[in-house]
């Protein structure tokens, strides 16, 4: 189960999410709450400084301003990053260690304050899992 209510403010079960100029809003389906909210290491996220939560790919619709949203990509090109290009708020990812589910900004949440939330787990996305090398096998 993840955080139903944040400082006394439900958190529902199709929650509204926006950019900090309303061009991109998001429809998230949080039956859980807020579940495993995290803050990562990784370059980008090191110096966007969102703390992100996640659901299925199925579980994020975009409402409006889906011709507002700008796409990123870096190093891998896997993950996909969404940001509004009037304001420049990141609003959510596909997240390329699970490219099955979204990343979205717990920030974006409408009524929601992360800093509520107090500490949150750091992940350690400048070592991820994907970019470690196999070891080479030895043939005897």
């Amino acid at each position: 189960m993840g955080i139903t209510s944040v400082a006394g403010v439900p958190v529902n079960e199709w929650h509204h999410a926006t950019c900090h100029c309303g061009a991109v809003e998001l429809r998230l389906h949080l039956p859980d709450g807020i579940v495993d909210p995290r803050c990562c290491d990784c370059s980008i996220c090191r110096r966007r400084g969102a703390m992100a939560a996640s659901v299925p790919l199925a579980g994020l619709q975009i409402v409006r301003g889906a011709d507002a949203l700008r796409l990123y990509q870096f190093n891998t090109h896997v993950a996909e990053h969404y940001f509004c290009s009037v304001c420049g708020i990141y609003t959510h990812h596909r997240r390329r260690s699970n490219p099955e589910q979204f990343g979205y900004n717990v920030g974006c949440l409408e009524g929601i304050d992360p800093f509520a939330l107090g500490p949150v787990p750091v992940s350690d996305g400048v070592n991820h899992p994907a970019d470690r090398v196999a070891p080479a096998v030895q043939s005897p």
